[in-house]
């Protein structure tokens, strides 16, 4: 029999099956992808705020320059 190149021989029991680290990594994904999607629908509420404020400063601004010129 050849000489084992693993530390110890090889060891036929498998701490954790390799389908269970995957299901568990496809979990870690989709809880990521999930959360991203939170915070996107987050970043696009913010910058409708935004935009909509920036109109109003600008309508406000627009509104006390006519009264100057008039």
């Amino acid at each position: 029999m050849a000489a084992s190149c693993y530390p110890g021989g090889m060891q036929n029991d498998v701490p954790e099956p390799v389908a269970d680290r995957i299901e568990r990594a496809l979990r870690r994904i989709e809880t990521a992808a999930a959360g991203r999607d939170t915070a996107m629908r987050a970043l696009a509420e913010r910058h409708q705020a935004l935009r909509a404020r920036m109109g109003e400063a600008i309508e406000a601004l627009d509104a006390a320059i006519g009264k100057e010129t008039v």
